[in-house]
Order: structure tokens, then C-alpha cells, then sequence
């Protein structure tokens, strides 16, 4: 248990530069307390104790303004950066490395009692405001943009924009964390600056073609003028 503490300190230094001291961390870390107090309530529900695992689970909530459902599995090195607001539901299953910012949601879509959240892959970055909702699967090393709605299962590498979450296609990277989370594709921009592109060549062309209409014009008036001796012949 202690290893595992020590373990969470050290992936809170690796993951925030803000991060001063060991004393600082234990005490004034939200993400962390929130997920030592859902191994606990994780432990109860796993023994069949539900209601004491619900009940740490509430006062994990009020403490820390972050939500996990004692059901909810995570993975080692996992870590909320200030993480107000933060909901991850029952079914949710979370891997190694992962990084959620503040206001994330994994929630679900179904009130059928079965897999109904999220299953996230090891090194996912989730950014502020995102919500990822459903029984889908995250791949390893996505990234999903702040404020993003996913609602379809990404690849391994992918990165997620977008109301709804659109996969940004490109090379897949290396699972691996990157808190470079601001730094993401707008594919709608992409587009849209294709599309203005394209208006101005077509212009252009329309310009061309109008000119030399203009120079035939002018032409056909100087031979016009040159044949034209003011006696009609």
C-alpha cells in the first residue's frame, strides 16, 4: 500500500510543474486524496460491502469535488490535475498513465445494468471540460481535446476534437504522456481554409477569363478601327 502512495507522489511531480514538495502534494492535492479514498471504497465494494463503498465514495465527493463510483476500476500512475467536477461512473475501467483534467466526465449512456461507461487504454490525456460517454474504447496514447463530446471508440494514437469528438487522422505516436494538451488540430478550421483557397483560385481564374475577354473585345475594336475609313467601306 505504502509503495503504491509513494508511487502516486512521484507520478504528481512527473505530471505537474507546479508541484513544490512531498509535504505539499500529500496535503493540498485533491486528485491525489480523491484516489487513495476510492481505493478504499474500491476494496469495500470489491468485499460485497456496497453501501460502505458508496458511502466513501459520497464523502470522497465532498471533499474533493471529484466523483469516482466505487465500482470504477483504474490503473496505476493514474492522475487529476486540480480536477473539480470530475465524474467517472461505475463501469468505467481505466488503464496505466492516464491524465484527466478538470470537469471530465466518463459517463455512461444506458440504464441497463451491464458495461454502460468508458474503457480507456494506458497514457489517454482527457482535457478539461471533455466528455466521454458510452460503452466505447479509447486506444492507448489518445489525446481528447478540452471541452470534446466522444461518443465512438478511437484507435490507438488518435486525437479526438470536437462536438462530437472527430478523429484527427495522422501517424500514430508512441503511447506516451504529453501535457502539451492545448496543442491539438481544428479540422473544421482546416477545412474552411481549403474551402477559401479554392474560392480565390476559382476567382482568380473567373478574373483571367474576364480580362481576356476584355482584350478580344479591344482587339476586334482596333481592326475594327484600322479597316473603318469614316466612308462605310
Amino acid at each position: 500500500m505504502f509503495d503504491n502512495m509513494r508511487e502516486d507522489v512521484r507520478t504528481v511531480f512527473s505530471r505537474d510543474p507546479a508541484a513544490k514538495s512531498t509535504i505539499e502534494v500529500i496535503l493540498c492535492y485533491p486528485g491525489l486524496h480523491a484516489l487513495w479514498l476510492h481505493r478504499l471504497a474500491h476494496w469495500f465494494w470489491k468485499k460485497n460491502h456496497l453501501l460502505i463503498g458508496r458511502f466513501i465514495s459520497a464523502t470522497n465527493r465532498n471533499l474533493t469535488g471529484i466523483e469516482i463510483h466505487p465500482g470504477a476500476t483504474i490503473g496505476k500512475r493514474f492522475f487529476i490535475d486540480h480536477g473539480m467536477g470530475v465524474v467517472i461512473g461505475e463501469t468505467t475501467e481505466v488503464g496505466d498513465d492516464v491524465l484527466l483534467y478538470q470537469g471530465v466526465v466518463l459517463g455512461g449512456t444506458s440504464l441497463e445494468k451491464k458495461k454502460r461507461h468508458p474503457t480507456l487504454g494506458n497514457s489517454v490525456v482527457v482535457g478539461s471540460g471533455a466528455k466521454v460517454l458510452g460503452a466505447i474504447e479509447i486506444g492507448d496514447g489518445c489525446k481528447i481535446g478540452a471541452g470534446a463530446v466522444v461518443t465512438k471508440p478511437a484507435s490507438a494514437g488518435s486525437t479526438i476534437v470536437g462536438i462530437p469528438g472527430r478523429t484527427v487522422k495522422g501517424k500514430k505516436r508512441k503511447p506516451k504522456i504529453d501535457l502539451e494538451h492545448a496543442k491539438l488540430p481544428d479540422p473544421v478550421t482546416d477545412i474552411l481554409n481549403m474551402l477559401i483557397k479554392r474560392q480565390e483560385a476559382l476567382e482568380e481564374k473567373i478574373c483571367h477569363e474576364d480580362n481576356k475577354a476584355e482584350d478580344k473585345k479591344l482587339m476586334y475594336k482596333e481592326l475594327e478601327d484600322l479597316c473603318y475609313d469614316g466612308s462605310g467601306i
